[in-house]
C-alpha cells in the first residue's frame, strides 16, 4: 500500500474523486503516465500495487465517488499499459466486472465505459472475459437508467467487432450463453440477444445455421412478444434463417422439426404462421430428413388444417398435401402405427375438415402400407365405425371408402359387416340416417351381392327380432331405390331361371323374413308371384298395422318406379300372368281403402285388362312357369318353379311370423300396466277389415 501511495501522489488519488470533471480527467492521465513508464522499465509488482490500491480502496469502496474514482483509475492504468495490458487483464477486469451491478447508476455507467476502454486497450485478447461482459452487458441492455444503457451499448458495439474478428471467439462456446438467456421475456433483453444472433450470421466465417435447432426455439417464443421491435428482428432473423436453410441440404431438419411442432401450437397467430411457413419449406426441400418426425408434423398439421386464420389454414392444407407426398416405408423409420394413432386423433375433431384429412391419411396409409396398418386394425377400428355416425357427408362417404378398403380382404369384410349391424342396433338413428348410405358406398365399392349376402348372414342370426325387421326394412329399401344396385336387381330377376340367382335369392328370403313387406317385394323382385300370393295370404292371421300400412304403401310407390316397369308391363296380358294379378290385388286388399297409396293402386289396377280368375289355373303352382322371363324380357319355357323349395320357405315365414307375434306377446305382458297398444315389428294395430278381403280374394270372389 506504502509502495503505491509513493508511485501515485495522494493529491492524483485525490482528484480521482474530485466533483470537477477537469481534476478527474487531470487525475487519470497522471495514473495513464506513471504506470506507462513502470510498464516501460518493466516494474511488475509497482504495477500490480497500483492496480491493487484502485481495486481495494477505491472500487470496493462504500462511497460512490470513491469507486467512480477507482473506475477511472484502472481505465488509466489499462491504457497506460498499451501492449502490455493483456498481462494484467486477470487484475483490471474482475473489479470492473463487480461494479456493473452496483445500486449507483452512475458508477454503473463508469463501470461498462471503463470495460469499453480495457477492451479497445486489449481487443482480442478480452475474448477470455467474453462470457462474463457478456452476461454483464445482458443485464445492463435492461438498466432502468438510459444513460447505463447507453454506455452498454457502446461497449456491446465494440465487443461485437472484436468477437467477429478474433480467432479466439468460439461459436460453440457462445451459443449456451445465448441459449439460457433466450427464454428471458424481457424486450431489451431479446433486443440485445438478436443483435449478437444478427450480427454473428452475417459473418462469412460463423456458421450460426449449425448451431440453429439450439436457440431455434427462443427466436419463436420472441415472435409473440410484445414488443413490436422484437416481434419484427425476430422475424427477420427467421426469414435470413429459412433462405439459408433452402440453399444449405445439410440442415438439421430432425432437431428443429421438433421445435415448428411444438410451436404450430401457439395461441399466437403469427408464432402458428410462421411455424408452418418453415414446416411447409421443410416438408418441400428436407423430406427424406423429415421421416423419423413424420407422425409428429402431422401431429401439428392436421388441427391447423381447420385454424380459425385464412393464412395458417390455406398453408397448413399445403404442407399437408406435400406431405402425404412423401413416400417412405417403415424400413427408412416410418412409424406407422403412430401415423394412424395421430389420424385417429384427427377423427374426433370437431372440425370437418380435419376429420376428411385425417381419413385421407387413413386411406394413403392403407395404399401405401396395406400389411402395416392391418397389423393395427383392431385400434383404429373402432374410431372408423363411430364416424360412420359423423355429421359430415363427405366424412362418412371418406370412411366409407377407407372401410370398403379393408374388407377387400374377404376376412375383413365379414368382421366389417358384423360390427356395421352392431352398430345398428346400437344406434338406430344411424340406421335411419344413413344406413342406405353406408350400404350403397359399400356396393359400390365392393361386390354388391356379397355385401348383401354378409348382411343376411348377420340378420338371420339376429335374436333382437325388433331390429332385424328394421334393418331388412332398410337393406330392402336400399336394394328396390339404388341406382348403384341395378346389377343386384337384374341378378334376382332371374332366380327361378339362373342357379346363382337361385342361391341368392335363398340367402336373402330367411333374413327377409323378419319384415313382410320386404318379404313380398323380393318375390315380385324374383318374379315370385305364386309364391307372394301366399305370402299375402298368411298375413290375414296377422293385425294390420299403421306400421305395417304404411311400409305397404311405400312398395306401391315403388310400383311405379322405373325398377318394376317389366312388372307392370306383364299386366298387359293378365292371362298370362295370373298370380301377379292376384298378388297385387291382394295387396290392394290390404291397404286402408282412404289412403293415398290404395287410391294409386287401385287406379293402376283399372288400366289392366279385363281378366276373370279361372279357379283351376290357381290350383296349380306350376302355372307360376309362364309368367317368368329372362334377362332379355322373354319368357321361359322351361319348369323351374320347383327348383326353390317354396313351401318350405314359406313354412320359415310362419315361424318368423310366430316369432314375432310370441315377442310381442311378452312385450306386452311386460308392459300391460302401461299400455294396451300393440308395438310389434308392424307397428301399432288398427281393425282388422283386411282379414275378410284377403279371404275373399282367396276364394276367388274378387
Amino acid at each position: 500500500m506504502a509502495e503505491a501511495s509513493s508511485l501515485i501522489p495522494a493529491s492524483v488519488l485525490r482528484n480521482l474523486t474530485d466533483k470537477q470533471y477537469e481534476k478527474r480527467k487531470k487525475a487519470a492521465v497522471t495514473i495513464q503516465d506513471i504506470v506507462g513508464k513502470l510498464a516501460y522499465e518493466q516494474e511488475v509488482k509497482k504495477i500490480l500495487a497500483v492496480i491493487n490500491i484502485l481495486a481495494t480502496e477505491f472500487t470496493d469502496n462504500p462511497q460512490p465517488d470513491r469507486r467512480k474514482g477507482g473506475l477511472k483509475g484502472l481505465a488509466a492504468v489499462a491504457v497506460g499499459l498499451k501492449e502490455k495490458a493483456p498481462a494484467y487483464l486477470e487484475e483490471i477486469v474482475p473489479p470492473v466486472l463487480n461494479r456493473i451491478s452496483d445500486e449507483d447508476s452512475t458508477v454503473r455507467y463508469i463501470a461498462s465505459e471503463t470495460l469499453y476502454n480495457v477492451a479497445k486497450a486489449v481487443r482480442g485478447r478480452i475474448i477470455i472475459y467474453f462470457d462474463k461482459i457478456f452476461d454483464a452487458l445482458c443485464k445492463l441492455s435492461d438498466d432502468s437508467d438510459t444513460i447505463v444503457q447507453s454506455g452498454a451499448h457502446l461497449l456491446d458495439n465494440l465487443l461485437k467487432d472484436i468477437a467477429t474478428e478474433s480467432d479466439q471467439f468460439s461459436l460453440e462456446e457462445f451459443v449456451p450463453l445465448l441459449r439460457e438467456r433466450m427464454d428471458i421475456i424481457n424486450p431489451h433483453v431479446r433486443q440485445f440477444l438478436l443483435g449478437w444472433i444478427t450480427v454473428l450470421n452475417n459473418v462469412p466465417d460463423m456458421d450460426m445455421l449449425c448451431f440453429l435447432p439450439d436457440y431455434l426455439d427462443g427466436l419463436f417464443n420472441m415472435l409473440s412478444d410484445s414488443s413490436p421491435d422484437v416481434r419484427q428482428q425476430a422475424h427477420c432473423a427467421l426469414s435470413e434463417f429459412l433462405q439459408e436453410i433452402k440453399n444449405t441440404p445439410t440442415s438439421d431438419y430432425g432437431r428443429m422439426a421438433k421445435v415448428l411442432v411444438q410451436r404450430a401450437g401457439s395461441p399466437d397467430d403469427y408464432t402458428r404462421l410462421t411455424s408452418f411457413t418453415w414446416m411447409n419449406e421443410f416438408v418441400k426441400h428436407g423430406a427424406d430428413h423429415l421421416i423419423p418426425c413424420y407422425s409428429d408434423i402431422l401431429g401439428a398439421v392436421l388441427p391447423c388444417i381447420s385454424d380459425k386464420e385464412k393464412e395458417i389454414r390455406e398453408i397448413a392444407r399445403e404442407t399437408n398435401k406435400e406431405l402425404r407426398t412423401i413416400i417412405a416405408s417403415p424400413a427408412e423409420g416410418v412409424n406407422i402405427g403412430a401415423v394412424l394413432t395421430i389420424a385417429r386423433s384427427g377423427l374426433t375433431s370437431q372440425a370437418s375438415t380435419t376429420r376428411v384429412a385425417a381419413l385421407h391419411w387413413i386411406a394413403t396409409l392403407l395404399d401405401r402400407h396395406w400389411n402395416e396398418v392391418i397389423s393395427f386394425l383392431n385400434d383404429i377400428f373402432s374410431s372408423l365405425l363411430a364416424a360412420l355416425s359423423d355429421p359430415s357427408d363427405e366424412v362418412v362417404i371418406l370412411v366409407l371408402e377407407v372401410h370398403a378398403c379393408l374388407a377387400e380382404d374377404s376376412q375383413n369384410l365379414g368382421h366389417l359387416i358384423d360390427h356395421l349391424v352392431q352398430t345398428f342396433r346400437n344406434d338406430h338413428a344411424l340406421l335411419e340416417k344413413r344406413g342406405a348410405l353406408i350400404v350403397r358406398r359399400l356396393c359400390v365399392r365392393l361386390d354388391a351381392e356379397q355385401v348383401y349376402r354378409e348382411f343376411s348372414s348377420k340378420i338371420e342370426r339376429e335374436d333382437d327380432l325388433d331390429f332385424a325387421s328394421n334393418m331388412v326394412q332398410a337393406l330392402n329399401f336400399t336394394l328396390l331405390t339404388s341406382s348403384e344396385l341395378a346389377e343386384l336387381r337384374i341378378l334376382l330377376k332371374q332366380s327361378l331361371v339362373e342357379s346363382s340367382s337361385m342361391d341368392l335369392f335363398v340367402s336373402l328370403y330367411s333374413p327377409w323374413c323378419h319384415s313382410p313387406v320386404a318379404t313380398i317385394s323380393l318375390c315380385l323382385l324374383a318374379q315370385a308371384y305364386n309364391h307372394a300370393s301366399s305370402v299375402i295370404q298368411l298375413l290375414e292371421e296377422e293385425d294390420i298395422t299403421a306400421k305395417f300400412s304404411e311400409q305397404l304403401g311405400k312398395l306401391v310407390y315403388l310400383l311405379e318406379t322405373p325398377v318394376f316397369a317389366s312388372l307392370r308391363l306383364q299386366l298387359v296380358e293378365p292371362d298370362k300372368h295370373v298370380w301377379l294379378l292376384k298378388t297385387l290385388y291382394g295387396l290392394l286388399m290390404l291397404l286402408p281403402q282412404q289412403s293415398a297409396a290404395f287410391k294409386i293402386f287401385r287406379t293402376r289396377l283399372k288400366t289392366v285388362p279385363s281378366y276373370i280368375f279361372n279357379n283351376e289355373q290357381l290350383k296349380h303352382p306350376c302355372n307360376q312357369v309362364s309368367e317368368i322371363t329372362d334377362a332379355s324380357g322373354d319368357q321361359v319355357d322351361a319348369n323351374v318353379y320347383d327348383k326353390i323349395n317354396f313351401p318350405s320357405k314359406l313354412q320359415q315365414f310362419q315361424q318368423t311370423l310366430r316369432r314375432h307375434r310370441f315377442s310381442l306377446q311378452s312385450q306386452k305382458s311386460a308392459s300391460s300396466s302401461k299400455s294396451q297398444v300393440s308395438t310389434s315389428f308392424y307397428g301399432f294395430a288398427f281393425p282388422l277389415v283386411a282379414r275378410s278381403l284377403v279371404g275373399l280374394l282367396v276364394l276367388g270372389v274378387i
